[in-house]
């Protein structure tokens, strides 16, 4: 059987099945894993998709025949393979996921000991030679066991942890897991919180007969939205198929950008943390840094990508950091990211200073309004990345290279970057205070990428 290398990325592995991701590139990655990272006992679990189910047979067969012992915590969320690593003290976990990825997909979140994130610098890469060449094929004298664990109940109780229950108000709330894992957990914890909550495309189903679950695609967010409008919610939340990203409605049924709730949760955590670290992603910043500074935290810039996300929050032993993607990551949550407790703790703000998320939301995005990340298809994207840079960082005031190119002038800023997985640039611009000067540049630079 051929072995594809298209399913390794460069902090994850996903890709189509069988084509690019099968039943013995799963047990090959299993044996491969305890080899390389030499594992004793890791945690497995998977999300919704139907060939997740057989994919986790092979690698536990892999794992198992390695020598190594199985935690198997069954349906899950990415984040709760990152509790169960880290809690139970193992010495790494496997996450078989596609998150918001089409339905033909499914792969692999892979991490060590205290959920460290495993990317192409850590190890991906090694791993990816080894599957390809079978070059780890041994099997272990004893062979490793097998165990099925119930961690919802701790992990209930962890990210509790984040709120103040008593300062809780009876709010309406609105859940959609889009089919994926969140709905169990939203059932998990619902007894412990005053909400009353509305439930949409809650139960896990593979199939995805409401579509894929990805919020960030406009045209999935109008079955939130309008159920937020139906019943009179004070909020909505959405989230993607492995739950480790959420995204917010406020109660006019309004989207609410990711880039904005970074700053928001940042002044939560500086309020507890006088004086602490703060890491961002490069593509939107003013808000965030505005907002930190304000609080008296330090905010570091840092490659956005979670596994590039996660070794920053550690470098800089950082209190809490987000992109504008949703993902939200949290020193305490042994430096992972959740798509639980972000909103937890929007709804204790909510609660405690009694104003609606459109009240708390509404400065922010006036003062930095955004252009929303475009996507635009093109030849060559490095090419086209060195002709923006000629034309506009002349004359700018600043120049980065942390992510891609961000340019930065007195009244608007824009960074322009390469997917990792195929030929598209991603942009993003954004003002202070000058929605159409967005407009215009968002324009002015889409005209010059499409033409290039």
């Amino acid at each position: 059987m051929q072995f594809s290398r298209k399913a390794f990325k460069a902090y994850d592995i996903r890709g189509i099945v069988p084509e690019e991701l099968n039943e013995a590139m799963a047990y090959r990655i299993g044996k491969a894993y305890v080899e390389l990272f030499k594992t004793k006992k890791v945690a497995i679990g998977r999300d919704a998709r139907l060939t997740g189910i057989k994919l986790k047979a092979a690698l536990i067969a892999g794992l198992t025949e390695a020598g190594c012992d199985v935690v198997d915590i069954g349906l899950c969320g990415t984040e709760q393979i990152y509790f169960a690593t880290a809690h139970l003290n193992l010495d790494g976990g496997i996450m078989i996921t596609a998150s918001h990825n089409p339905q033909e997909y499914n792969g692999m979140k892979l991490v060590s000991s205290g959920a460290r994130p495993i990317s192409e610098d850590s190890g991906l890469k090694e791993l990816e030679e080894a599957v390809i060449n079978a070059s780890t094929n041994v099997n272990a004298v004893e062979k490793g066991r097998l165990v099925e664990l119930n961690i919802m109940p701790e992990y209930i109780r962890h990210i509790l942890q984040y709120i103040d229950r008593a300062r809780l108000k009876p709010l309406k709330v609105v859940v959609n897991a889009g089919n994926g894992t969140a709905g169990p957990v939203v059932d998990a914890i619902e007894p412990f919180l005053p909400f009353e909550f509305i439930k949409v495309n809650h139960q896990p189903d593979g199939n995805f007969p409401n579509g894929i679950p990805n919020p960030l695609l406009v045209e999935n967010r109008g079955v939130t939205a309008r159920k937020v409008l139906e019943v009179k919610a004070d909020i909505g939340i959405a989230w993607d198929g492995d739950f480790d990203r959420c995204f917010l409605f406020d109660e006019q049924g309004n989207f609410i950008e990711g880039y904005y709730l970074v700053g928001f949760l940042a002044q939560i955590f500086l309020h507890r943390n006088k004086g602490a670290k703060i890491i961002h992603d490069p593509r939107l910043t003013w808000n965030t840094i505005e907002l930190v500074r304000q609080a008296g935290g330090l905010p570091i810039q840092n490659k956005s990508g979670h596994a590039f996300m996660k070794e920053g929050m550690r470098r800089e032993e950082a209190v809490y950091g987000g992109e504008m993607s949703a993902h939200h990551f949290f020193r305490d949550f042994f430096y992972c990211d959740s798509g639980m407790i972000p909103w937890l703790l929007v709804l204790e703000i909510m609660s405690t200073e009694e104003k609606p998320l459109s009240e708390l939301m509404r400065e922010r995005t006036a003062c930095f309004p955004i252009s929303g990340e475009i996507n635009s298809t093109v030849f060559d994207a490095k090419a086209v990345i060195k002709k923006i840079e000629e034309l506009y960082a002349p004359k700018a005031l600043k120049v980065e290279y942390i992510d891609g190119l961000s340019v930065e002038y007195d009244h608007w800023r824009f960074n322009l970057r390469m997917s990792n997985t195929e030929p598209v640039l991603r942009l993003n611009v954004e003002s202070r205070c000058d929605e159409k000067l967005v407009k215009e540049k968002t324009e002015e630079l889409l005209n010059i990428i499409n033409h290039e």
